[in-house]
């Protein structure tokens, strides 16, 4: 397929049941985040659902590039994101603010975390931080091909009961993995798997108390805002941008600014590397 095809209609031949409608991300079902860290085989995992055709352009203020795409899957369109390569959440970089805001206050219905089979130990940094904010995702191990060649094999389903989510083994490139992803994106989104996340932040006794009258607090302040306990832990660790979200009263509606307030005009089409 060239760079300039449209992928309006075009299936993939080994299942009828996804289609990839490259840049067509109207009137959709659900939101997709694809979250991981650089070099994990991200973008790749991106082409392979969405048909090697994507809007990017900035994010709202920000240098950090956006992509964006659109796939249809047993009759129901997802819009999946692509955010910035990162190692962290913790807004010590414009890319690690844009990931984290958008996971967190996007409330994207799926997270799809690509780790590294190869390196999956470094990689599990990233998502034990995504778990913390996201009740919903998708653990995308990819790169089973490398760590094979390695002599690295993962065991998908013990990590999956560890983490709490899915674990779906692929070899992105070659295809391997996407027809299962798929479905676990789709039970996860429609609520078939109901995700327990992991959720590893130990925080001591003499803090406890606060947290919890903190996260009392917030909800009051924010009805329905997601994962308000996390959002107390950062403001008690001092996060600038946590705090002026809320003395601005922006938090209640951060998600909305996420998700719309960047400029379409400014969009255009690209193939990022992973």
């Amino acid at each position: 397929m060239s760079d300039n095809q449209n992928c309006d209609s075009c299936a993939v031949p080994h299942k009828a049941s996804l289609v990839r409608l490259g840049i067509d991300m109207s009137d959709t079902d659900f939101i997709i985040a694809l979250a991981g860290n650089p070099n994990t085989g991200k973008s790749t995992v991106f082409n392979a659902l969405t048909g090697l055709r994507q809007h990017t352009g900035n994010w709202p203020g920000k240098t950090v590039s956006r992509a964006e795409g659109a796939f249809i899957y047993k009759d129901q369109k997802y819009k999946i994101v692509d955010l910035p390569g990162t190692y962290s959440l913790l807004s010590t970089s414009t890319d690690e603010e844009v990931a984290r805001d958008f996971i967190l206050f996007g409330q994207p219905d799926v997270t799809v975390i690509v780790v590294d089979a190869y390196r999956l130990e470094r990689n599990l940094n990233l998502a034990l931080q995504v778990l913390e904010i996201t009740d919903k995702a998708v653990l995308c191990l990819n790169l089973v091909d490398e760590a094979k060649r390695h002599n690295i094999f993962v065991d998908e389903r013990s990590l999956s009961r560890e983490l709490g989510v899915p674990v779906v083994p692929a070899a992105a490139r070659q295809g391997v993995g996407i027809a299962e992803l798929l479905k676990n994106i789709s039970d996860v989104a429609n609520g078939r798997y109901v995700c327990k996340p992991r959720r590893i932040i130990d925080i001591p006794s003499d803090v406890k108390n606060s947290v919890d009258v903190l996260t009392k607090q917030i909800l009051e302040e924010f009805p329905g805002l997601p994962n308000a306990r996390w959002v107390a832990l950062r403001l008690l660790e001092g996060d600038q941008r946590i705090i002026d979200a809320v003395k601005s009263g922006e938090l209640g509606d951060l998600g909305r600014k996420v998700e719309h307030e960047f400029d379409e005009e400014k969009l255009n089409e690209n193939i990022p590397a992973d």
